[in-house]
């Protein structure tokens, strides 16, 4: 269940509601195009601006349209373990394979803060837990011996790492062997995550080329290490330009100059500055997205 290739889906927005069409067909688009799970209600799913009553409904929207064909990994965290807690309880009531859950942001808890958080949701939740880490956006890096002693947990089977830093992906393998999965959340270093242990992404880029992600996961998962680094290198600029502006700012736009969704985001988001949406336009017309 927790390796390959795994979407970080987008919310489709349609006049201010989820366009429940548009989020169905990207659903069909992914598992025809060979991505191996979908994670909805996460960053690139705009989680912070949904309602709880949209972010349930998503949730289970997710599970009911890809019924069975690949995994849901549904975004729960909060920086509020009770709401943490509730968020998850739902989405495994609902039938949710996983539960994706960030730590929990602008509070800055310390490591031991970290530890008690996730070990009292795996403790009142009985569902597999993916750990979320992404400094960057939350203010607080969840070091490597954190995630070591939540390994230990029986049901804390993943961390999604988006720290950026290969010394750490490095030191979390070190530390943890296989007793955890280790899922790139950064595009740009995908294939060296993989080689240095991990197995597989949750990706941002995967929105736009699900086929050329999964091709690459299963490249390297077959053995052929060659046509693996060749397609990451392929959609090194894709996954550059997909984060020239605040995360999904980019890959949403990207997805309605496709056809796919209309561009709307929620404030605080907004539309793309005019240079950067071309400089975006010409990637995309060189890959022959557009």
């Amino acid at each position: 269940m927790f390796q390959g290739s795994m979407v970080a889906i987008i919310t489709p927005f349609r006049d201010g509601k989820i366009d429940e069409k548009a989020y169905g067909d990207l659903i069909d688009f992914h598992i025809s195009n060979g991505t191996d799970g979908i994670v909805p209600c996460g960053t690139t799913g705009e989680s912070a601006t949904l309602s709880h009553d949209e972010h349930n409904r998503l949730v289970r929207f997710t599970v009911e349209a890809s019924a069975g064909r690949v995994p849901v990994i549904a975004g729960t965290g909060s920086n509020s373990t009770d709401e943490a807690i509730h968020l998850t309880n739902f989405a495994k009531q609902c039938g949710s394979d996983a539960a994706l859950l960030i730590t929990p942001y602008y509070n800055k808890p310390t490591q031991e803060g970290l530890y008690r958080h996730f070990k009292q949701i795996a403790e009142e939740v009985d569902i597999p837990i993916v750990l979320y880490n992404v400094p960057g956006r939350t203010g607080v890096n969840m070091l490597p011996s954190t995630i070591a002693r939540l390994a230990e947990l029986k049901n804390i089977v993943a961390v999604k790492e988006a720290s950026g830093s290969m010394t750490q992906v490095c030191e979390i393998y070190s530390l943890c062997g296989d007793r955890i999965a280790i899922l790139s959340g950064e595009d740009a270093i995908n294939f060296p995550i993989l080689a240095a242990g991990g197995r597989g992404m949750i990706s941002v880029t995967a929105n736009i080329v699900p086929k050329q992600m999964s091709d690459m996961w299963d490249a390297f998962s077959s053995g052929d290490m060659n046509r693996s680094r060749a397609i990451h290198y392929e959609l090194f600029d894709l996954h550059q330009n997909l984060f020239i502006e605040t995360n999904p700012i980019p890959v949403k736009t990207a997805l309605s100059m496709m056809g796919r969704c209309t561009e709307e985001m929620r404030l605080p988001l907004c539309s793309m500055a005019e240079g950067n949406k071309e400089k975006l336009r010409q990637v995309l017309k060189g890959h022959g997205l557009i």
